[in-house]
């Protein structure tokens, strides 16, 4: 396969996935107490949104250079 049609497939993969999970949820420890022997920890549960609109652009970019890379064949 050509490094075109390469980029276009990952584009669209990417594409599809970020409309589909829509955010990356990552999960952090963090400690509350540390007193010697005794230490507690809490985790914290945070998620980075991904808009709608960077998975229809990857999606978007994928399909024209794959296009492209018909056209020019």
């Amino acid at each position: 396969m050509r490094g075109s049609t390469i980029l276009a497939v990952v584009l669209i993969v990417i594409g599809v996935i970020a409309l589909a999970y829509q955010g990356i949820t990552y999960s952090t420890r963090k400690k509350i107490i540390d007193i010697g022997s005794l230490q507690a920890t809490t985790e914290e549960h945070h998620t980075f949104p991904l808009p709608p609109i960077v998975g229809i652009v990857a999606l978007a970019g994928g399909v024209a250079v794959l296009a492209l890379a018909k056209r020019g064949t």
